[in-house]
């Protein structure tokens, strides 16, 4: 396990890679879009080569939810990364069945929060790529990560 991190380890410029990369398949897609997002290029290859994506394409959300997971593996902040809003998220090509994802993900910023003294604001943006390094979705979100030093 890596070493969990606070505020005061992160600064602008760093950079965490994924782990690892995620293997997408075709029942996982389907899985995810028959609960989640039931739009017919989610559920059925048929009908997504009749539609914009020409084939299977997995739900963005999907991606998010993967995304999410590589980020918090590769990122350990102590405590648990704690959302403070999503500035942008672009999905910039369809995930398909079969595709790796690995992120790279990259501080902007760092601030003390005002209404939380024990936490800061880590601002940071997400880039994600499929095994022929074609960028598939990109983010900027905002997250919380505590102090390691609390004052009395």
């Amino acid at each position: 396990m890596a070493t969990e991190l606070y505020f005061e380890d992160l600064h602008p410029g760093l950079k965490f890679n994924s782990l690892r990369s995620y293997k997408v398949t075709a029942e996982e897609i389907k899985e995810f879009a028959e609960r989640y997002d039931p739009q017919p290029f989610h559920l059925d290859e048929d009908a997504g080569e009749s539609s914009f994506f020409k084939g299977l394409a997995a739900s963005g959300w999907l991606t998010a939810a993967i995304v999410m997971r590589l980020r918090v593996e590769s990122i350990q902040i102590a405590g648990g990364m704690i959302g403070a809003g999503v500035e942008e998220i672009r999905w910039k090509q369809a995930v398909r069945p079969g595709d790796s994802l690995r992120t790279e993900a990259e501080i902007l910023s760092v601030r003390h929060s005002t209404s939380r003294p024990t936490f800061g604001v880590v601002r940071s943006r997400t880039m994600v790529y499929n095994q022929r390094d074609e960028v598939v979705m990109r983010s900027i979100v905002n997250f919380l990560a505590p102090l390691k030093k609390q004052s009395v």
